[in-house]
């Protein structure tokens, strides 16, 4: 797949942006806090719908602007495909395909497909769990789009659950409970499950890279760490499962008034070496680890999918020692089209830059050099 154009209309610090992609890698190059990372994001919302920087769209749109636009034509090898969004500061976003306005923002994911590297992703290793279940979730999302309904499934039962819980004047209602108990276990084995299994799917992936990175001197274990029992992937066994830890939690989650049980509650283990990453790997053991977790889900994207994935790396070089560097820009090639933000141009060779599309970004306006 190809961007091939970007329009954004009062998108962050843009009033009117046209771009024009003509080479496999795009090098946005410009000072801090200029534009190139708002651009990347646009991009990120065209395959995902989502921001790794906010969860609010009145954030995505221009001070003083009601509504922002983003609009972008992609080459696929099926089709061609113009996809755009519509944020709003009150109301509803909406999006559109080939001129068609979307009922469903379900039927919007899945035209445009991209892996966001930036320096805030060493936060898959140090941070804590939610970073880690999002980063598992936007990769399901873009493998199977339904997991995103899902997904949305359990987050309004577990929404009901709470406020349940959350009433404070009397204990919850015994009958109703049970109903929200059945229906998130329901809907909950449906995401573990899900995640499960689409792990599995990246952790040979991710360790054949690790391995490649780091001289075969480091073996690393990806593992899902449920909440929930995970004995077998049987729907009735993880349900029945669910629905007895429910039971044993019941004292505590009247207490503290929310659901104890349940998906939200999961993380993701990394080991190297038998060793936990997140409190006992280095700074550079933990670069790695994330490195190779990156090309998994590109080179896993592109199995599922069919066509290799855009490639969007924010700052990452300066992340990364020369070694790393190197081997990243070796493995992305003229495989995907990749969109790189850097300060200076000095991390690239020659090669690199003669087949680039070099642009300047400064203050929300982009100048392509020719």
């Amino acid at each position: 797949m190809f961007l091939k154009t970007l329009e954004l209309r009062h998108f962050r610090n843009y009033e009117t942006q046209r771009v024009e992609f003509t080479a496999p890698k795009t090098i946005l190059l410009g000072e801090n806090a200029q534009g190139k990372s708002n651009l990347l994001e646009s991009v990120e919302l065209l395959a995902t719908l989502k921001s790794h920087r906010t969860s609010r769209d009145r954030d995505l749109i221009q001070d003083g602007f009601a509504a922002a636009h983003i609009s972008a034509e992609v080459s696929r090898e099926v089709s061609d495909a113009d996809l755009a969004i519509t944020l709003r500061e009150k109301g509803r976003r909406t999006v559109s395909r080939s001129g068609e306005k979307l009922r469903r923002q379900l039927d919007f994911l899945g035209a445009l497909n991209a892996v966001q590297f930036s320096s805030l992703d060493l936060d898959l290793v140090r941070g804590g769990p939610g970073v880690r279940r999002t980063w598992l979730d936007t990769l399901l999302t873009q493998l199977e789009p339904v997991y995103a309904y899902i997904l949305g499934q359990y987050q309004q039962a577990l929404k009901q659950r709470n406020a349940l819980l959350k009433q404070d004047d009397r204990p919850p209602d015994t009958a109703q409970l049970a109903l929200w108990d059945a229906q998130l276990a329901a809907l909950g084995t449906r995401v573990i499950r899900r995640r499960s299994r689409g792990l599995a799917r990246l952790v040979p992936i991710a360790q054949s890279w690790h391995s490649a990175i780091s001289g075969k001197t480091e073996d690393l274990v990806l593992q899902y760490a449920s909440n929930v029992p995970l004995t077998e992937d049987d729907p009735q066994v993880i349900q029945a499962a669910f629905l007895e830890k429910i039971q044993q939690r019941a004292i505590a989650e009247q207490h503290q008034h929310t659901s104890l049980v349940g998906p939200h509650r999961d993380d993701i283990d990394f080991t190297i070496n038998a060793t936990p990453a997140r409190q006992y790997g280095s700074q550079g053991q933990q670069r790695t680890l994330v490195l190779a977790l990156k090309l998994a889900e590109l080179e896993l994207i592109e199995t599922v999918v069919g066509e290799p994935p855009l490639l969007l790396l924010d700052d990452v070089l300066a992340e990364l020692d020369l070694k790393r560097q190197n081997q990243l820009l070796e493995a992305i090639g003229d495989r995907f089209q990749t969109l790189i933000t850097t300060t200076h141009l000095g991390a690239f060779d020659a090669d690199w830059l003669t087949r680039s599309q070099i642009c300047t970004v400064q203050a929300g306006h982009i100048m392509t050099t020719p």
